[in-house]
């Protein structure tokens, strides 16, 4: 039996390469919003991050969204993107 290969994504913020089940997925939807994807399958492009509120706050302050997602999110979009955050941990 041969054992399959896990697929290992970069977190945007410590730059640590983990398996993909591990770390959540940001997407830039194709009408140009970003959101988190729990399920890891939306269309568009895609972002990963480690579980952690220390990685998603160096992201926050590196602006690694901005970078990895090729958009300019803004104000309202971080608030919108931590909110979405803090719903997904509680």
């Amino acid at each position: 039996m041969r054992k399959r290969k896990v697929p290992l994504r970069k977190c945007i913020a410590c730059q640590e390469m983990k398996p993909k089940k591990e770390l959540i997925r940001v997407v830039r939807t194709p009408d140009e919003e970003v959101v988190i994807d729990p399920s890891g399958k939306a269309s568009g492009r895609g972002a990963y991050i480690c579980a952690q509120m220390e990685c998603f706050e160096t992201a926050l302050k590196k602006k690694a969204f901005d970078r990895a997602l090729k958009i300019k999110l803004g104000d309202a979009g971080y608030e919108k993107l931590k909110q979405e955050w803090e719903e997904l941990q509680s």
